[in-house]
């Protein structure tokens, strides 16, 4: 299928639980029968387009992914989806990671909070035995500060494994303002900073709108990556990153996940009426995101794969010539084709993500 051997994979952001507990879907399964199971339902945009299950991640020497909890907290009048107060959205997340402790039980998931779960993990994939019943190694991230109660339960969480957050989400948050929005961090937002930083924990600056990305460079001095960013270069608008955004979180040693939303890779997209195919939505692009962000970077250390699929899309807004996420590893034989080299193409698949978790987590 691959004219190379195909590299191992660290994928930065994908919201298996999110998948499990909202949608209702046993990522145990083939995607056939996940699929089949979902044809005729109509309460999501993506039912029976799924593209992620642990079988797929297999297939695609996929053994390592940053796994997130979300809830947003959302006013009454809001027009976003989420929950009406603090504590059940953190009750949500707590769900949610119930459903990860059980996939560890059942020998499908295993939890890396050390350095040495990282080394063990990536020497269990690395021992060229067949994949098809290890578990997926997962470094868990909150996506959205909302569901913290209040800062106490930032350290409750780095207790129970949580070793990477995103501030914000879609809209105004409770910490600071995501996407779509505008204002810098607010003072529990300065808070949530430095409880992070004192506890060694990694920021993502991710779904940080333009004021309060510029406003945390300038006060976090702990590890920052962008767990699932794409280029502004290419669709200008404010869920992307300016080509000084990039550079910037270049300077600060960051790593960048290049993701497969539709929308974030095509100009204008529609949810809900562009389609992948006519608006030629294919892995090229993801390989222009990761290939300009080499450039600007001048070499190929800052970035990876944060594919983001399955976060409330699937196939219908997702590059034509991806079936499921054992497609990513379509991405490496462009970059090839584009004069990459080998060591080129492991560093983005795996190694940068790695060399960034080894640096970050405690021993």
């Amino acid at each position: 299928m691959y004219e190379f051997e195909i590299p191992f994979v660290v994928d930065a952001h994908l919201d298996l639980s999110m998948n499990a507990m909202e949608w209702n879907r046993d990522l145990r399964l083939p995607i056939q029968e996940l699929n089949r199971r979902e044809q005729g339902m109509e309460d999501k945009p993506d039912r029976a387009k799924a593209t992620v299950t642990f079988e797929e991640l297999r297939k695609g020497n996929i053994g390592i992914v940053v796994a997130t909890q979300i809830a947003r907290f959302v006013r009454p009048d809001s027009t976003l989806p989420g929950w009406y107060s603090a504590e059940q959205a953190w009750a949500q997340t707590q769900g949610q990671l119930a459903w990860y402790k059980a996939m560890e039980a059942d020998g499908h998931m295993k939890m890396i909070k050390t350095k040495s779960d990282l080394d063990q993990h990536h020497l269990l994939w690395s021992n060229g035995t067949d994949h098809s019943e290890k578990p997926i190694g997962y470094l868990l991230s909150l996506e959205g500060a909302d569901s913290l109660v209040d800062i106490s339960h930032v350290e409750v969480a780095y207790n129970y494994g949580l070793r990477a957050i995103g501030p914000a989400h879609y809209g105004p948050g409770r910490y600071a303002n995501g996407t779509d929005s505008s204002g810098k961090l607010n003072a529990q937002g300065m808070q949530l900073l430095q409880e992070m930083e004192r506890l060694g924990m990694i920021l993502d600056a991710t779904h940080l709108n333009d004021d309060a990305f510029w406003d945390a460079m300038g006060r976090y001095n702990g590890a920052i990556w962008a767990s699932h960013n794409n280029c502004r270069k290419f669709v200008d608008h404010n869920r992307q990153f300016s080509d000084e955004m990039i550079k910037i979180l270049v300077e600060k040693e960051a790593v960048i996940g290049v993701a497969l939303d539709a929308w974030m890779m095509v100009p204008n997209w529609v949810r809900g009426i562009s389609d992948p195919k006519s608006s030629n939505c294919s892995m090229e692009i993801m390989a222009d995101n990761i290939d300009h962000i080499c450039q600007l970077a001048g070499n190929v250390n800052h970035v990876g794969v944060g594919s983001d699929l399955d976060g409330a899309f699937g196939r219908e807004q997702c590059p034509y010539d991806l079936e499921t996420i054992a497609d990513i590893q379509k991405v490496f034989g462009i970059l090839k084709r584009r004069g990459y080299s080998s060591a080129d193409l492991e560093k983005i698949a795996s190694q940068n993500w790695l060399n960034f978790m080894r640096k970050v987590l405690p021993e």
